[in-house]
Formats: C-alpha cells, structure tokens, sequence
C-alpha cells in the first residue's frame, strides 16, 4: 500500500534531523514507498469548499548538511483528492493562526487522513486536555487571579506557573512559598497573555527526571527520563534537559491504561505525555517529539509503530 503524505510542518531547512521526530517519521514514509509533500501553515488556503496547500515534494536522507532534496517545482494540492494522510507537525504556539488550520484540515479530513484528527487537536490543548483527569494530576489551579493564586500557594507550598498555551518550557518560573514575585508575575502573565494562566503544586522528585511517555494508537511504545540541568527544573530537551533510558513503572502503566482508549477514540495516534514522580502533567498532541531519542536507547523503530497505524486507519478508510 503505498500513499501519497502531505506534511504540514516548520521549514525543513531548519530540522534537527539528529532528534528531530517529523523528520524520522518522514524517513520511515519514503522507505516505506509513500511519496512526500511539504509544505507551512500560511501554505494553506480555502475555496468553494476545497482545502489547498501550496507545497513541494521532497525526498529526505539522514545526512547533515544534506537532509532533503526538491523533488520539483511547487504545486498546488487538493488535500482531499490529491492526498492520502496530511501529518499536521508544525510546532506551537497554540494559537489562532494554529487553530485556524484545524478547522480548515477538518475540512479535508472527510476525504483523507490527517494525524492527529485535527478536530480532536483544536479540543484538547496540552495543558487543557490533561485537567480531564484530576485524580492522575498534581494539584492544579487555572487563573487569572491573583487572589486564587496566592491561596492556591498557601495550602501547597512552592509552585510552577507557566502559560497555558506555550511549548517547549517557554516561561515557566518556580515561585517558592515565601517567594514576593507572585503578584508581579501575575501581573505580567495577565498583561502578556489574554488567557488564565496555570498554577501547580511543585513536585521536588524533577530534579530526578520528568518522563516523556510516547503512546501509539493508546498504546506506550517507550519512553525516556528527562533530566534537567543543574540550576533548573525545566527538563525540556530543548531548554537543555538531558535524555537517559528508563523504563514504565506500575504507576505510569496505569496512566495510559487510563487515557490510552480516550486518545485511540480521538483520532489522537501519535501523543506524548509528560508524568513527574507518578503525576500526569501534560497530554502533548499537537506536535509531540522524543521517538529518536527513545529508538536510540531501546533499539526500537516508533516512526514505524506510528505508520503502521497510520496505515491501518487509511486502509479501513479505504474499504468502509
């Protein structure tokens, strides 16, 4: 079976093909003999019905310097006769122009696979998604108050607050219990962003390793510890966190027994949560990343457990 993949995703130029997980996901789709097309965000366009993307096709290969190569001139493609799986991969910020392209990949959707549903991507946000489960969560607070915000810091001590709708460990601040800055940074979360903000109990064990749990289809297919560098508690890999192999614990098997058949039934087949010292702290489905690093501890192939349901979807598709 052989399909024709559009992906919607930043500037190819720009990858990190060393840990970049769109990039892999696209070297398992030519070597399975599906043809690429890319394409950005502001490619896209809309009429009479018809979703368009204005994109290139491409051929991809695991050299520095020289990871990718046109295949041809530019061309304009109907999503929903020209393609056969969208893989929508750009990075946040969640923001309108992210959400308009959810709604107009919805469109297309009725005629050709987009990973992940875009519907279910614009209804489940990160920080959003995750407070469908309190009892799996640390305690949490989401606010414009700083009223709420101090009480919230009185009956649990030092506490993250970070914006609802950033990535990457974008402005997340530890506020101890005693800490004056909590008005002051209320005030600039409220000035900088329309939206509430979200308030958490700290949890100390992070300094021991903030776990990023792939699941495919509901399923976890690996994972890796994150560990942040000295002096901070963000353990993003990309504001500096160190990646080391690790394994699931009973606690975190019970996580995504939990949310696994919720994902599978969203339409949400690549998704990577974030859980620290047995606590649910993000659902990432917008863009989720971390399946290079985890192949190259364990010595397994996630881009192709992702195709393979991918594949799956598009042939049931195909005979509905």
């Amino acid at each position: 079976m052989t399909l024709r993949v559009a992906v919607q995703m930043d500037p190819i130029e720009a990858v990190n093909i060393g840990g970049d997980s769109t990039f892999a996901l696209m070297l398992e789709a030519q070597k399975r003999g599906h043809s690429l097309h890319h394409y950005l965000v502001h490619d896209l366009s809309a009429e009479s019905g018809r979703v368009r993307a204005r994109a290139r096709p491409l051929r991809v290969q695991p050299e520095h310097g020289a990871h990718f190569a046109w295949g041809g001139d530019p061309l304009t493609l109907d999503l929903g006769h020209d393609t056969d799986v969208v893989l929508m991969r750009q990075d946040p910020p969640f923001d309108m122009g992210y959400i308009t392209a959810t709604h107009l990949l919805e469109m297309a959707s009725a005629e050709t696979l987009v990973v992940n549903d875009p519907a279910e991507v614009r209804n489940a946000p990160e920080k959003l998604f995750v407070l469908r489960f309190p009892d799996l969560m640390p305690p949490t607070l989401v606010t414009r108050s700083l009223a709420e915000a101090m009480d919230f810091r009185s009956r649990h001590g030092a506490v993250v607050v970070k914006p609802l709708y950033g990535n990457a460990g974008t402005a997340v601040f530890l506020v101890g219990k005693d800490d004056g800055n909590l008005p002051a940074l209320t005030e600039l979360f409220s000035a900088v962003w329309r939206e509430p903000f979200m308030v958490q109990a700290f949890l100390p064990q992070v300094s021991e390793g903030d776990k990023r749990i792939v699941l495919v289809d509901g399923i976890p297919t690996g994972a890796i510890n994150r560990l942040p560098k000295s002096g901070e508690i963000r353990s993003n890999l990309a504001a500096g966190g160190q990646a080391q192999a690790t394994d699931l614990t009973p606690r975190e098997a019970e996580i995504c027994a939990r949310i696994g058949p919720e994902l599978k039934a969203r339409g949400l087949v690549f998704v990577g949560i974030d859980v620290i010292a047995g606590y649910l702290t993000e659902i990432n489905v917008t863009s989720p990343t971390g399946i290079v690093a985890i192949d190259r501890f364990n010595g397994t192939n996630t881009p192709a457990l992702i195709w393979d349901a991918i594949e799956a979807r598009a042939t049931s598709r195909r005979t509905a």
